[in-house]
């Protein structure tokens, strides 16, 4: 049985470190597209564009950053709660072979 939720809490880790990631890429995206519509329509001399490698690059490794720490809270309370649940179970058992 122990085997089997922390096979679920691994899952549900994976899972939000996905969600997570794709989070911090679709807000990075949005801000750049904001800030090249701004760009395009600027009427400074001499025109400048945004380059999108100098927005992205950047919230790749904090989308991996935020989602691994994310993951990783989600697997060590995990395999806590897995732990001390398997502890608690067997003190239970115990109790009642002895009042039997």
């Amino acid at each position: 049985m122990q085997r089997i939720a922390l096979a679920l809490w691994i899952v549900w880790a994976f899972f939000v470190w996905n969600v997570v990631f794709d989070h911090v890429i679709v807000v990075a995206g949005r801000e750049y597209i904001a800030a090249a519509t701004r760009a395009a329509f600027s009427t400074t001399v001499p025109h400048r564009y945004e380059n999108m490698d100098l927005w992205m690059r950047p919230a790749v490794t904090r989308g991996i950053w935020i989602a691994s720490l994310s993951a990783t809270a989600i697997l060590i309370s995990g395999a806590v709660l897995v732990r001390l649940s398997a502890r608690a179970g067997s003190g239970l058992r115990e109790e009642s072979r002895s009042c039997a």
